[in-house]
């Protein structure tokens, strides 16, 4: 193999991986715009990089994969219930004062089912990857609740922080990451099934073949395997 062949190998092969990692940057991008929605644009424009970004949208399906998240037992399930609607009949006479117990139950869900809770925005990274429908709630009524505390928040903000809590309680009594796994496994196992179906009719499956004389497509032509 002279020099020229050599070199011109070598550049086919640099361009095909070129290319390999084009179509899967193309791909992992697509999936977690897909998965993400919104909250892939604000990570992108929060951490100022598309690929940086979205490595940290990647390290978060990572890092709650490893928590060791639980469901709520039922009788759980009704304690929360009924806590939540005496803060919700709170609001009524203490707007003030319903907002930050609301703000607190949330949290002891959360830390009852595993999530971690020291810092909010880790907090609300997490609960991206399960609960994304509500976790910008999450923030706007966490980002209310602060601005009660300094004094700057309205009744109408106040009652806009209980909707948003309320949301997202909610969304964290259902055992949404469990369900996920399920519906993964249960797609997982529908695509084995499809596969080896498949390969039991392979003796039955007929392709066309072309022979001289006629075209791809006739009765004739069909050839079984």
């Amino acid at each position: 193999m002279d020099q020229v062949t050599i070199v011109a190998v070598v550049v086919g092969v640099l361009v095909l991986a070129l290319l390999g990692w084009y179509v899967w940057q193309r791909q992992r991008t697509e999936v977690l715009r897909s998965r993400y929605g919104p909250e892939y644009e604000r990570t992108v424009t929060q951490v100022g990089d598309k690929r940086r970004a979205e490595s940290e949208l990647e390290k978060r399906q990572e890092r709650v994969a490893q928590l060791d998240i639980r469901p709520l037992s039922a009788g759980q399930r009704d304690g929360y219930v009924q806590l939540w609607r005496t803060v919700q009949v709170q609001f009524v006479d203490d707007p003030k004062g319903a907002v930050t117990d609301a703000d607190r139950l949330v949290e002891d869900v959360l830390r009852t089912r595993g999530y971690p809770i020291s810092d909010f925005d880790q907090r609300a990274a997490d609960l991206s990857v399960h609960h994304l429908r509500v976790v910008d709630n999450y923030r706007a009524a966490r980002d209310i609740a602060h601005r009660h505390r300094r004094g700057e928040a309205t009744t109408e903000d106040l009652r806009q922080a209980m909707v948003h809590y309320r949301g997202l309680f909610e969304d964290l009594l259902e055992d949404r990451e469990h369900e996920e796994r399920k519906e993964f496994e249960v797609r997982s196992t529908h695509i084995e099934r499809v596969i080896e179906r498949t390969a039991e009719r392979g003796d039955r499956m007929e392709i066309p073949v072309k022979r001289a004389g006629e075209r791809v497509g006739d009765r004739d032509s069909r050839t079984r395997l």
